[in-house]
């Protein structure tokens, strides 16, 4: 573990986290580096659908976290914090408190509350998804208390499917639950708007990257990987992009497929923060401009301070 502190900001798809950061980034001199928590943006050629930083923002602010992969490679939670891991002695030397930003769940998480070392054990993974598949997610609590009811009482979330899966995984092959959290989750800033505006703005933003050249950058990213990773290939925009060049779909109906799949998942993105992480949030009202909105989160910073990173 690191004792490398950063301000977190997070939000979902389109609330416009990623301007607030550079606006926040760019306010020291020299300008602080920005921690990328986006798991589609660590794949090299994955920059219209992913809303990259434009290269001029590349050169204004120091980023990490974006191209760690080529998108013909599967890459986990464990690979990216792994690759945080490593460059964590420059991070650190960067200039001022560095800024964690984006959108990822699972990536936020682990940079806050480090990531469960025991390794994967398929066998007793793929049972555990077919018993919650079969029977439920009760059957699923039920087997995991039976093979130990005091870690199972002590399971954090209970509720949460992928975290049962996990813990029959571990019990039955074996190892402990990992240990409790014995600290409060760190309060962390978020931008969140109306379910109304949020859409408005996601059907805007999928518009705007078919009109940026999303299928070109399908087209191109075929050429250089014949075969992508389940993950890139199924990303959101880039499956859709791809319908298109495959003669499946026009393009109007790729913008509209794209933009619900966009919503579908800022509504996961939402569920996750609110159940997973503390978030201290600011709504965006209709006169908040980019700059309003950093003074607002640069006032939660202020409040509670920069996270600790447990890399």
């Amino acid at each position: 573990m690191s004792a490398l502190c950063a301000h977190v900001l997070v939000g979902p798809t389109a609330s416009g986290k990623s301007a607030v950061a550079l606006h926040l980034a760019l306010e020291s001199r020299p300008p602080r580096l920005i921690l990328s928590a986006d798991s589609m943006a660590v794949y090299r050629g994955m920059d219209i659908g992913t809303a990259k930083p434009e290269p001029a923002e590349r050169d204004a602010v120091p980023f990490f976290g974006l191209d760690l992969a080529d998108p013909d490679r599967p890459f986990s939670v464990g690979d990216y914090l792994a690759a945080i891991r490593a460059a964590a002695p420059a991070i650190a030397a960067s200039d001022g408190v560095p800024i964690v930003a984006g959108g990822t769940g699972l990536y936020v998480k682990c940079l806050l509350e480090g990531l469960d070392a025991a390794p994967s054990d398929p066998v007793h993974r793929a049972a555990a998804e077919a018993l919650l598949a079969a029977e439920g997610l009760s059957a699923l609590q039920a087997a995991v208390q039976a093979l130990d009811p005091v870690q199972y009482a002590r399971l954090r979330d209970p509720e949460n499917p992928r975290r049962v899966v996990r813990a029959y995984e571990l019990l039955a092959s074996g190892h402990p639950l990992p240990a409790a959290a014995d600290r409060p989750r760190p309060r962390i800033a978020g931008l969140r708007l109306p379910p109304e505006e949020l859409r408005a703005r996601i059907d805007r933003r999928a518009r705007q990257m078919f009109a940026r050249g999303l299928v070109d950058e399908v087209r191109a990213l075929r050429e250089r990987h014949p075969v992508l990773s389940d993950t890139a290939r199924h990303a959101i925009g880039y499956k859709e992009a791809a319908r298109v060049l495959d003669g499946e779909i026009g393009e109007e109906e790729a913008i509209h497929l794209t933009a619900v799949r966009t919503a579908q998942y800022s509504r996961r993105q939402m569920t996750w923060f609110r159940h997973q992480a503390d978030v201290a949030w600011v709504e965006i009202g209709p006169r908040d401009d980019t700059e309003r909105l950093a003074g607002k989160v640069r006032a939660i910073w202020a409040a509670h301070g920069p996270a600790p990173l447990r890399i």
